[in-house]
């Protein structure tokens, strides 16, 4: 058995924070609703088909994507967590379903401990919020996360809690941070199962101390084995002239078939992970963007089953497939129907799980 896991943004209802940055009202709806084509047959705006554009405020909009994602075959949610310091950012939807037995879907949570910045209007150098690390804040972070980990719907693995971490690399000691957290977890009687994304600089196995269970690949990822040369002048004028001068345009058929012929050299728990597209573009408009080209859901089906049935769990209960993302829609990275695939990713997720119900 694999348990699939798709990565949920809590973004789309709106808040203060985002009133201010952005303007009243505003919700990620409002980028991908005005989003443009950029290029020759380039797939823009993405329009969302049977769950429309939906306020995560309500209860009806959070069971209607708990009931589609477990009629295809998904096990549970990954929701994005933010947390400042104390300050929380996007918390009442995922703070809603806590409180609200009606929503039985599993769930587990991802710390995304990131600065945030104007990355969305080419603004590198504007930090809107940032981190910053303390024993202290990881027991008060961890105090307000145990009603999560103590609830029967949260994804566990033999009884721990898994709790993941978007880049382990920003921590000036990610180790100590997760010694307080598991410190913290017996007290209250229970261990977690730590889990970091390895997503951007923190793909590196020293993230995997004695005190992390395992990671988690974020896809995509090992794009430079497609067009090595935009992107290295990608990467060079954003990190040292603090701008995008160049696209990255990356065919996800290709990109498909090179993941396919990979095999596992990876020697600690790291579990698989795929992406049913990308495209950020429409949080772009001032600035340079990465879009894959020819993403369809049997591409997508190709890579999925290939994952599927190539992986294999660590034991019954470490058996994890992540899918990034559930609904990502600035960034045309979503399972979610819209009005050009309908439910094609999700059928494609359904087709291989059915076929494969003794593996």
């Amino acid at each position: 058995m694999r348990r699939v896991i798709a990565i949920h943004l809590p973004q789309f209802y709106p808040f203060p924070e985002n009133d201010e940055w952005w303007g009243k009202g505003f919700t990620e709806w409002r980028n991908v609703a005005k989003a443009k084509p950029r290029f020759w047959k380039h797939y823009q705006p993405h329009i969302p088909a049977d769950l429309g554009f939906y306020d995560l405020r309500l209860k009806e909009a959070r069971i209607a994507q708990q009931e589609l994602a477990k009629q295809y075959g998904i096990y549970g949610f990954c929701y994005y967590h933010y947390w400042f310091n104390g300050k929380l950012i996007m918390e009442k939807p995922v703070e809603a379903m806590l409180n609200d037995q009606d929503e039985t879907f599993p769930f587990m949570l991802c710390w995304a401990n990131e600065n945030w910045s104007r990355n969305w209007s080419g603004g590198f150098n504007k930090t809107l919020i940032e981190q910053h690390y303390s024993e202290e804040d990881d027991i008060k972070h961890f105090n307000y996360l145990l009603p999560y980990f103590k609830d029967s719907r949260y994804i566990k693995v033999n009884g721990k809690p898994v709790f993941c971490v978007y880049k382990a690399h920003l921590f000036p000691d990610f180790e100590k941070t997760a010694q307080t957290w598991q410190k913290e977890a017996k007290k209250a009687g229970f261990e977690l199962y730590i889990c970091h994304f390895e997503a951007g600089e923190s793909r590196n196995k020293k993230y995997m101390t004695q005190t992390v269970s395992a990671a988690v690949e974020f896809q995509p990822m090992y794009l430079g084995k497609f067009g090595r040369y935009s992107n290295l002048l990608y990467n060079i004028s954003r990190k040292y002239l603090h701008k995008e001068l160049f696209n990255k345009i990356v065919n996800y058929e290709k990109y498909v078939d090179y993941q396919c012929r990979q095999t596992n050299t990876i020697d600690y728990k790291r579990y698989p992970s795929l992406c049913p597209s990308w495209d950020n573009s429409p949080r772009r408009v001032n600035g340079h963007f990465f879009a894959f080209t020819h993403s369809t859901p049997k591409a997508f089906k190709k890579w999925f089953e290939h994952v599927y049935t190539s992986f294999q769990p660590f034991s019954e209960e470490e058996n994890f497939i992540f899918i990034n993302a559930w609904n990502e829609w600035a960034e045309g990275n979503h399972l979610e129907p819209d009005l050009k695939n309908g439910t094609g990713f999700l059928e494609a997720i359904k087709e291989v799980i059915d076929a494969n119900k003794k593996v």
